[in-house]
């Protein structure tokens, strides 16, 4: 869709408020802005007045005045380019941020070296015989090298710790330190896990429930912990332009571990919006385990900063990653789908495979014509290779597809096995044209960055961390749209698609000033965008140089 300027006319409409409305200050205005609102026309405005934690006027800057007193906040935008602020449509945050201040991130590291390094910094300061945990978020290709550390790299960079390292969720590496503190005897490997083909020292592989139980067993951050990497981690997703998110729930995550996102939301100091699922962990009593769950918890309870969103990613475990499931599993997954549609409560779901995706879609044709699930907002996640007869039937169905950039951190991989039939993965133009509802995000931290702009030069040049340039055209959408799958089009899945994601009056003014034109910067620089400034609710929550002054109580960066 093209881009447009204000016209006068446009300006004079985004004015139309009460007179009473318009002639009351604004607490926060931002002029001299190259402000993208995606409304439906493409619209691009200069500045943008907010009151009450939503926007009153978006306009000239010369018509801001009306907005304008002694007790406003005005901010000079220096020029630069201001976006709604970004949702990510499927990350594990609330996970994440747990242990966001005990980990050691390899995200963006170039070479090994720089891995070690990390670890070296993380050993240094860790207390003596401390654990260092690398949960995911990397992959051999990032590295210069084109391979996983070994373990003799890591019992150089920390002789005196136990070393745990996770590659997405079919590798991990321990170092004997490690093994022996989990009580694991020499020459043998813990429960569910097998050596790797490969024969590498120390590493060994799993699958996701394994490798889970496996991560369920090392020493837990405390609670003060959990709180404080809370903290860091949302102020981390703020300086990425980030003000929302919908989380599925996940693997090594019990209902307790929710207390530090229910207490800074008690506190009010929640900087970004979180939409949450409950996810499915004791194998078998799935639909106790949801009834036990939810019978406090109607679907949209919350506010605008945290609100119950539905079930998922693992409906039931029979169900999940199962390609072949029999008629009992498929029986089971119908009673307990049946029932969250009867509470209309959304369900989302971690499918991978086309191939086998009829068995879900069958049961929700079941089941819509049952009990209808058009306006549930149910989605499924992944599905890379979804086909055109698929996403027609997701159309039909109104489910909604979130979207991730798994093909950037396993592209390689994907085309060796499939050859040219991965250049359509994910078919993210196909399902624009077919009408589905889709939403970007990253399925962070085990398994991808949490880099919404590194998504979004994924999104636009098809390009893998290796630099192989994999996606096709026809499926590649543009700029603009794919902003707006990272925004308008995430918000659809929390059902509020018509309150935020757009620029427009009287939605909640969420937005961030970015360091640089998303719209004009060469392709291969969108990954290093940042915000300089991000504003939620009309509160800045994030402020680097130039605008480290714009507000009280802000995190901020030199």
């Amino acid at each position: 869709m093209a881009r447009a300027l204000l016209s006068a006319a446009a300006i004079a409409a985004s004015l139309l408020l009460p007179a009473a409305a318009q002639t009351q200050p604004a607490d926060l205005v931002v002029t001299n802005a190259k402000i993208a609102t995606l409304d439906a026309a493409g619209t691009m405005a200069q500045a943008i007045a907010v009151r009450d934690g939503r926007i009153v006027a978006v306009g000239s800057a010369a018509q801001m005045g009306a907005f304008t007193s002694t007790a406003t906040r005005t901010v000079d935008a220096g020029g630069r380019t201001v976006i709604p602020g970004l949702i990510d449509s499927h990350m594990h945050a609330v996970r994440a941020a747990l242990s966001y201040s005990t980990e050691v991130n390899w995200i963006g590291a170039g070479t090994i070296a720089e891995a070690m390094a990390r670890i070296r910094t993380a050993a240094a300061n860790a207390r003596p015989g401390g654990w260092l945990i690398v949960a995911g978020g990397w992959t051999e290709q990032q590295f210069a090298e084109r391979r996983r550390p070994t373990l003799a790299e890591l019992q150089e960079a920390a002789p005196n710790n136990p070393v745990y390292v996770q590659l997405f969720y079919e590798a991990v590496v321990m170092t004997p330190k490690a093994l022996e503190a989990l009580g694991v005897a020499p020459g043998t490997l813990p429960a569910g896990m097998k050596p790797t083909p490969d024969g590498a020292p120390g590493w060994m592989s799993g699958d996701i429930v394994g490798i889970s139980a496996l991560f369920d067993k090392l020493p837990k951050p405390t609670y003060d912990d959990n709180v404080a990497g809370t903290r860091a981690f949302f102020t981390e997703l703020n300086r990425l332009g980030i003000t929302g998110l919908v989380d599925p729930g996940g693997f090594s995550i019990a209902p307790s571990q929710y207390a530090a996102l229910f207490e800074l939301w008690r506190e009010k100091a929640l900087t970004l919006r979180v939409a949450y699922s409950v996810f499915a962990q004791k194998p078998g009593a799935e639909l106790q385990e949801f009834r036990d769950l939810t019978q406090m918890l109607p679907m949209g309870f919350g506010d605008d900063m945290l609100k119950f969103n539905g079930l998922g990613e693992r409906v039931t475990l029979a169900m999940y990653n199962n390609n072949f499931p029999d008629e009992a599993a498929k029986a089971k997954f119908y009673e307990l789908v049946k029932w969250a549609a009867q509470r209309k409560l959304a369900v989302t779901i971690h499918w991978q495979e086309n191939g086998s995706v009829d068995h879900l879609l069958g049961l929700y044709e079941k089941l819509n014509a049952e009990v209808p699930i058009k306006d549930l907002r149910w989605s499924i996640a992944h599905l890379d290779d979804a086909s055109p007869q698929t996403l027609a039937r997701m159309k039909a169905l109104g489910i909604g597809w979130t979207m991730q950039d798994a093909m950037y951190f396993q592209g390689d991989r994907a085309l060796a096995m499939r050859g040219d039939a991965a250049r359509r993965m994910p078919p993210i133009g196909t399902a624009l044209r077919a009408g589905v509802n889709v939403g970007a995000g990253t399925d962070a931290h085990r398994v991808a960055s949490y880099n919404p702009f590194v998504a979004l030069q994924w999104m636009l040049d098809g390009k893998t961390v290796s630099g192989k340039a994999m996606r096709g055209a026809d499926e590649t959408p543009t700029r603009e749209q794919a902003l707006r799958l990272y925004t308008a089009g995430s918000a659809w899945f929390s059902f509020d698609e018509n309150r935020r994601g757009t620029l427009e009056v009287g939605k909640l003014a969420d937005f961030a000033v970015l360091d640089q034109d998303f719209f004009a910067v060469p392709l291969e620089r969108i990954g290093k965008t940042t915000s300089l400034m991000t504003v939620v609710g009309g509160r800045v929550v994030y402020a680097a140089r130039p605008f480290n002054a714009a507000g009280a109580s802000v995190a901020s960066a030199p």
